[in-house]
Parts: C-alpha cells; structure tokens; sequence
C-alpha cells in the first residue's frame, strides 16, 4: 500500500529555486532515507510533506487513513506535566475505553442487572466488544510499551515523576522522539533523530525502527546508523532528488557507478557537439555548403545536450599539519576524578597515550566524556588525580558547543585578528578550502549556522598546526560530504589524536584505540569501533560464564576434573527427563484448571448464582485466578517445550 506519493513537487524563496520536478514514493513499511549536502533542501521536502510548509506546485498523495508522525530538528517538548503524564497523553482513547470497561463491570456487579435478561445480554455483549476492542487498541500492553521506550531513550522510573520543564534540551529532545515513537504513526517521518543520542541508545533506536510497524522517511547524516536501518535512498542534489535500491553504502556504490557512466555519456556528446561547431563555422559562410551547415545548426540547437555529471556542489579542502614533532609519551593520566565544583562525574580514570595513537572516547550521555576532555586541555580544573603532558606537546582543541565562535566579528576577521602577519590573499584562500566565498567572509560570526561555524572552528585549528588534537564530536552539524573530508584529513594527520564522537562510521575509519569511560574509571581497547563492540560482548559473555561457573561451585561439592562426551550426553539425556517430567506435571495443572474454569462459567450463568451479587462476585475472582494460574503455566510449558526442542 502506497502511503506516500510526491509528483512534480516544485519549491522557490523568492528567486532561489531549492525543490524542482521532485518524484518520490513510499509504500508501506518502506524505509527511506533522504540524503544530501546541508542546505541542499530535505529539510523543506519533509517540512513540505508533513504540511508544516507550503509549495509552488505539484502533488503530494497521503490517504486519508494514513497517520502522519514528525519530528523536526531540534525538536523539544515544552510541557508543565511530568515525564509519565505527558506519555499518557498519547493514549487518550485508551483511557476512555478502559473508563467505559470499568464502568461496565460496575454495571455487571449490580444484582439487579440479573433481573433483566435483555438488559444484562446488551452489557456483556458491549462489555465484550468493548474489551476486544481495548486489547486489539494494545488497551493491556501501552503502559508496558511506554516503560520500553522511555528505558530505550534512557529515562528510568526514577525519572518517571519529573517536570519536563526541569529537563535540559537535549532531553527534551529524547523525549520528543520517544513520544512520536509511542504514537506509532503510519509514515514516520524523521529529520536528524540520531542528534543528541548516545552510542547505547542509538543501537536501541536501530533495533527499534527495524521492526516497526510502519513506514519510515528519514534524513540523517549518520551513516552507519543508514546503513543499519534504510534499504532505499533518495538523494536531494541541484533541485532535484534521484532514487537509489539499498542501504547507504549500496547508494554510494551505485552512484559511483552512474557517475562513469554518465561522464563517458557526456564526453561522447560534447565530442559530437564539438565537430558540429566546427562544420558549422567552417561551412556556414560557403554559398556551396551553407544549407549543410545550416542544417546542422538546427540540429545543435534541437538536441538536449546533457549537463555535465560533475557537480557545481563544491566540497571542502583541508589537511591538518604539524609544527614540529611531539615526544613520544604524549599524554599520562592517573587516578583522575573530572567534574565541576561541588559535583563529581567520573573517578579513578588513568589512562597513557602515545604519539600517533587515534583515541575515540566512548561512553553514555553524562558520564564525563566532554569534561575529561575540557579538564585535558586545562578548560577546567581536575577534581584530584594528576595529568602529565609530553615533551613539546601543542593542544588544539575543537568545541561541539563552539563556545569560543559568538564574536560579531566578520568571517574574514575571526580567523586574520589571530594572524594578523598573513595577507588577506591567503586567509580568503584559507576561507575558500572550507567553502566560505565571496559574500560568506562578511558575514558576522554570530549569524552562521551550525554548519558554517564547525566549518570555521575547523579552519582555525587547522591554522594552529597542533601535534596533539582533541576534538569534541567534530562531525556534530556536518553533511556527509564534509564528514568525508574531515575524514581524509585526519587520517593523513602526523599527530595525536583523542576524540569523543557518537558517530560509528567516524570512529571505525580513524579510532586504532577505544576508551570506554564510566563513572568509576576507564578501560582500553585496541581496535576500532567495530571490535571494541565485539570485544566488550566477549567480556561480558567470559563474565557470565565465570558468574555461573561460581554459581556451580558453591552448589556442587564435588566437580569432575574432566567432561567427557558421554558425560554431557548423559546431562543433556537427565535434563531431558527432568523436561519432560516437568510438562507432564503443568498439563495435569492445566487439565485441573481448564475443568475449574469450566464449573466457575456454568456456574456464573446459573439465573440461582447471578442473581446474588456477592456470590457473583466471588465465583468472578476465583475465575480470574484460576484464568492467570492457567496462563502463567502455559508460559512455562511454551518454554520447557522450547528448551526440549533445542535439546
């Protein structure tokens, strides 16, 4: 089923034209993904699609019966209730189902609904359509779904009773996010959902959208999150959006592909073209040929010539230097506690780091990454602990917040006030290499988007040549294409690097090191990110083993020196017996109950019994507990049939 149909979607401010001839479908449980260089205009064709922004001209087709969700960027919750009573809020028709179910059951308990059998058949058979329909609404398992994605988004029942106004906005947006989810809308539309989500819950969300129930349209620059969820892609590039089958690397592989395709087209055609010119105007001014020749100038100006696949998108084009060389030990920390004044985040942190060495620092929201790293370029004051720097070690540090980038300076003047012995030629040229040209180096600081300003920060600390780098979420606000550069550029770099990033792609291309930060210190991995997760299962899966092998121990007086073959056969053929015993027994249960409930309904439908309340009334909760008796021992009988199977 087609939930989503875009023809011809055209979109202009004033003269600009940012949408044109746009052609885009999703069907149900679709995941698609919109990608593009920032500024490119997904933003817009979402805003457009989620009627929060109006269009020139074209058509876009929602069914009537289609649940729209979306979340803008940067979106918050702004509420006076508590965490919980907000989510409550999305279940609004729940609540007045389950009001209407109770008083039902008010009716029902009355004896003298017993009196009229007209009266008491209308009850239960709305009663029963009623209570059908609240379970297939989901009446019996929101309260449980909220508590999962509430865990999922990293708010506990702790949490569950505070005022949202009390949150900061990073979990307003975590909040928002969850909300959306809960409302299960039919088309979901996302843009940039992964911002201000740690690596934990980012791999929840993965899991999440994977299986839900619905379909997906979302913009992100988070490419192995895109390549975990999305299997279609369309790119929004110069006005208009192209369609790619598969997750995003398919589409770069594809789009590659098109590209030597497209580039040979072209330069075939601009061969023809060029030997059409020179008949022309080698043959329009002879009497003998000048019908030719005006022949084939109709023909040159008949053809739709193709436009040439190399993009007018500009990328941007840097590399980071060194001054001179640090000595070998960079950077050695022991025993270190972080945190400000009066509070205390992280402890006991020791860690070496060595020249060359590419640290990415990993670790949940809170826990201390940010101040670890504000703490090691002297920003703040360590707690207790020490921190001792290397020989001719020169800190450069990148801000996610670019605290230091709120002047009202122009462009051009926020990077020449701090060198001022370079000519403009250069820092214009400087300024070009990040994409700011023409008009763009007069603008104020203050007015540039996220974007624009991780850009400059960039800039500047490429300027300051630095042989120990420490960049705090360096790919946060940037397109795809630049995280790319910014790629390149720091695996060609000669220094040292320690870097904080929630971004997976990032950390597997330059990461040699993994540190994953908690509260009460710091434990090293050698490998990217990728082995970092592999490796940490691997603890975690040697701890349990170890856990119940302790457990066996203090259980089992003697354990055999050696386990043979045959002896795990024999466990496994004792377990068996053990099962089977075990289900024979509950279906005995079972039978005993199934014969219980049957007497409690015949009983209930005795005119003699009904017409007595309170041994309705009793004869009703026995019923319901012989009812949950039976169905928590076929949960256990699904499951020793289960291990029997597996057996």
């Amino acid at each position: 089923m087609i939930v989503l149909q875009v023809n011809q979607l055209y979109k202009s401010f004033v003269t600009d034209e940012i949408l044109s001839g746009v052609k885009l479908e999703v069907q149900h449980r679709d995941r698609v993904a919109l990608v593009g260089r920032n500024g490119a205009g997904k933003s817009t064709l979402l805003k457009i699609i989620a009627g929060q922004m109006s269009y020139d001209s074209g058509e876009i087709i929602i069914p009537k019966d289609v649940k729209v969700g979306y979340l803008e960027q940067h979106a918050g919750i702004d509420s006076e209730l508590s965490i919980w009573d907000e989510m409550m809020t999305i279940f609004g028709s729940l609540h007045k189902m389950e009001q209407a179910l109770r008083k039902l059951e008010q009716q029902m308990a009355d004896p003298a609904i017993y009196e009229n059998a007209e009266a008491y058949t209308r009850v239960m058979s709305e009663y029963d359509q009623l209570q059908y329909g609240f379970k297939e609404a989901g009446g019996y398992q929101y309260e449980a779904d909220t508590r999962s994605v509430l865990h999922g988004m990293q708010f506990y029942p702790e949490d569950y009773e505070k005022p949202i106004r009390s949150l900061s906005g990073g979990q307003r947006t975590r909040l928002a996010l969850a909300k959306l989810l809960l409302s299960k809308p039919d088309l979901l539309i996302l843009d940039e959902p992964t911002n201000h989500l740690d690596i934990e819950t980012l791999s929840w969300l993965e899991g999440y959208l994977k299986g839900y129930d619905g379909a997906i349209l979302i913009v992100s620059h988070d490419r192995y999150f895109l390549d975990q969820v999305v299997s279609i892609v369309y790119e929004v590039s110069r006005t208009r959006v192209t369609k790619y089958t598969g997750n995003y690397s398919a589409y770069l592989d594809e789009k590659a592909k098109n590209y030597e395709r497209d580039i040979k087209m072209y330069e075939r055609q601009q061969d023809e073209k060029a030997k059409l010119e020179a008949f022309i105007q080698k043959n329009i001014a002879r009497a003998s040929t000048t019908k030719m020749a005006q022949s084939r100038r109709k023909m040159l100006e008949r053809t739709d010539w193709m436009d040439s696949p190399d993009s007018d998108e500009k990328s941007a084009s840097f590399g980071f230097m060194i001054e001179r060389q640090s000595g070998n030990d960079v950077l050695s920390i022991d025993d270190l506690a972080v945190g400000y004044t009066g509070k205390e985040i992280s402890h006991d942190i020791s860690m070496r780091i060595f020249r060359e060495d590419r640290i990415a620092l990993v670790g949940p929201n809170g826990v201390g990454k940010s101040t670890l790293l504000k703490t090691v370029v002297k920003d703040l004051a360590a707690l207790r602990g020490e921190i001792r720097y290397g020989t001719n070690v020169q800190i450069g540090y990148y801000d996610q917040e670019q605290a230091k980038l709120n002047s009202n300076k122009t462009v051009l003047a926020e990077l020449w006030d701090e060198w001022p012995l370079m000519n403009e030629k250069d820092i214009r040229t400087v300024l070009g290499n990040f994409l700011f040209s023409g008009d763009d180096v007069t603008k104020p600081v203050t007015s540039l988007s996220g974007g624009e300003k991780a850009r400059l920060a960039l800039a500047k600390l490429m300027m300051q040549k630095c042989n120990f780098l420490v960049l705090d979420e360096p790919t946060n606000h940037l397109d795809l294409d630049s995280k790319e550069v910014l790629e390149n550029a720091l695996i060609g770099y000669p220094g040292t690097l320690l870097f904080v990033s929630h971004d997976r792609y990032f950390i597997n291309r330059i990461a040699t090191k993994v540190v994953e930060l908690s509260n009460n210190g710091a434990f090293e991995y050698l490998g990217d990110y990728d082995y970092y997760v592999e490796k940490k299962q691997e603890l975690e899966e040697l701890a349990a083993m170890k856990a119940a092998s302790e457990a066996a121990k203090t259980s089992v007086s003697v354990i055999p020196a050696r386990t043979t073959t045959s002896t795990i056969d024999k466990e496994a053929k004792k377990r068996e017996r053990q099962i089977r015993r075990s289900i024979e027994e509950i279906e005995a249960k079972m039978e005993a109950l199934d014969k219980e409930i049957n007497g409690y309904e015949e009983a209930l439908c005795n005119p003699e019994i009904f017409s007595n309340h309170e041994k309705a009334l009793e004869i009703q909760t026995n019923l319901d507990i012989a009812k949950e008796s039976h169905d928590i021992l076929e949960m256990e009988w699904l499951e020793l049939n289960e291990e029997l199977d597996a057996l």
